[in-house]
C-alpha cells in the first residue's frame, strides 16, 4: 500500500487513476487536517470510486511520537519519532529570527553511515534509510505542535543520516513539502547537507535546482579532513568542490560551506589559510561566493560510558585568531548559533537517544 503524505498530487494519480488531479490536491490537504483519519470518512468532493480507490491501495500511516523536549534556554525543540519497526528518529525545531517561524531540522536515514569523528549519528552506524512519507511525517506533525500564529517556514536536511545516499526519498520528501495544497514550503527555504557524495550534488541541481546547497568540510586540508571524515578517502575535498561549482553554476545559488571547529584539531593558521583559499578559488570559478559557516562543537561524550569527550570546543581567542587570518584573506565568516545543546538537540548531537 500507498503511503499517501509522501506523495505529490501528481505522483498521487500516477499511482490512482482513479483520482482526477483536483482530488488528489483535496486528498494532500486533508492529510494535513486530519491526519491518520484522513480516508475514514467521507471526503467533500472526491467521487464514490476515488475514495474507495484510496481506502483499497493507500493509506495514511504515522510516526509514534515518544517524546517532544524543549530547551528553556531558547526554544529549541528535539523530537524522538519511533517508526513502525522500532527504528528511532530524531528531528529539532528551530526558532528563526523573524517573528512566528520555524525551522525543522529532518533525519533522512536511521544512522549514517559516514562515520563523521565529530558527530553522534556517526556512531550508530547506518541502520536503514527513511521512506519519503516517515521525511514527511516529521514535518507534518511538527507542524500540529506549533504555538498558535506561527509557522514551518523551513526545512533543513541536518539531522540523522547522509540524504544524498538516500536521495530518492530525499527528493520526494521536497516536493510534498514544496507542494502548494499540502506543507506549500518555499523550495528556497529547503536545504540539503551532505557530507560529500558528488553525484548527489549533481542530481539535486538537475532535480531541485531552486533547493539549496549545505556542505561539511572539516577543514580545507585534506590530511586533516580525512581524520575528520572518512568520506575523503571515497571522494576527496576536490571532487566534491567541483560538484559544488557546478551546483552554483547551474542553480545561481550560493552554497554553505560549513566547518565545525575543533580545538588543537583544524583551528590552525594553517587550516585557516586553506580555508580562505578555497573559498576564493570556489567565487572565481563559480562566479558565486559561498556561505561560510563556522560551528561550535557541541559535547557527544565518550563512546562509551566513563570515555573522555573526543573534542574540545574552540576557544574565543583561537576562534578569533583564525577569523582573523581568514579577514585578512577577505573571506568573512558567519558564527551558526548552535541551540538545543541542553536537551541534546544541537548540531553532531542527534543520536536518538531522547
Amino acid at each position: 500500500m500507498d503511503a499517501l503524505q509522501g506523495l505529490t498530487p501528481a505522483a498521487m494519480v500516477e499511482r490512482f487513476p482513479e483520482l482526477s488531479l483536483a482530488e488528489a490536491r483535496r486528498v494532500t490537504a486533508a492529510i494535513l487536517r486530519l491526519g491518520t483519519s484522513a480516508l475514514d470518512a467521507p471526503l467533500p468532493q472526491l467521487r464514490r470510486g476515488s475514495m474507495a480507490a484510496l481506502r483499497e491501495r493507500g493509506h495514511v500511516p504515522a510516526l509514534t511520537l515518544r517524546s517532544a523536549r524543549r530547551s528553556g534556554f531558547d526554544g529549541f525543540e528535539k523530537y524522538l519519532f519511533e517508526g513502525a519497526d522500532g527504528a528511532l528518529i530524531e528531528s529539532v525545531r528551530i526558532p528563526l529570527e523573524q517573528p512566528r517561524r520555524f525551522s525543522l531540522c529532518v533525519s533522512s536515514q536511521v544512522g549514517c553511515a559516514l562515520a563523521c569523528a565529530f558527530c553522534a549519528t556517526g556512531r550508530m552506524g547506518l541502520r536503514r534509510n527513511l521512506e519519503a512519507w516517515e521525511i514527511v511525517d516529521q514535518v507534518i506533525q511538527a507542524r500540529a505542535r506549533l504555538p498558535a500564529g506561527t509557522r514551518i517556514h523551513g526545512v533543513v536536511f541536518q539531522g540523522m543520516g547522509e540524504p544524498m545516499a538516500n536521495l530518492d526519498r530525499v527528493l520526494a520528501a521536497i516536493a510534498a513539502f514544496s507542494e502548494p495544497s499540502g506543507l506549500a514550503i518555499d523550495a528556497r527555504a529547503i536545504t540539503v547537507c551532505t557530507s560529500g557524495l558528488p553525484s548527489g550534488i549533481r542530481r539535486l541541481a538537475e532535480e531541485a535546482p531552486r533547493v539549496r546547497l549545505g556542505l561539511s568540510i572539516a577543514s580545507a586540508l585534506p590530511k586533516v579532513r580525512r581524520s575528520l571524515m572518512p568520506i575523503e578517502g571515497a571522494h576527496p575535498l576536490a571532487e566534491v568542490i567541483a560538484a559544488a561549482i557546478e551546483h552554483a553554476q547551474k542553480t545561481r545559488l550560493a552554497p554553505m560551506l560549513a566547518v565545525t571547529l575543533l580545538r588543537g584539531v583544524n583551528d590552525s593558521a594553517e587550516d585557516a589559510a586553506a580555508l580562505a583559499a578555497l573559498v576564493l578559488d570556489f567565487t572565481a570559478r563559480a562566479g558565486v561566493r559561498p556561505r561560510l559557516t563556522l560551528i561550535p562543537y557541541n559535547s557527544i561524550g565518550g563512546e562509551g560510558e566513563g570515555d573522555a569527550e573526543p573534542f574540545e570546543r574552540c576557544d574565543a581567542a583561537a576562534e578569533g585568531a583564525f577569523r582573523e587570518v581568514l579577514v585578512a584573506a577577505g573571506v568573512f565568516a558567519h558564527r551558526r548559533y548552535s541551540g538545543g545543546g541542553e536537551v541534546g538537540a544541537a548540531c553532531g548531537q542527534l543520536a536518538a537517544l531522547g
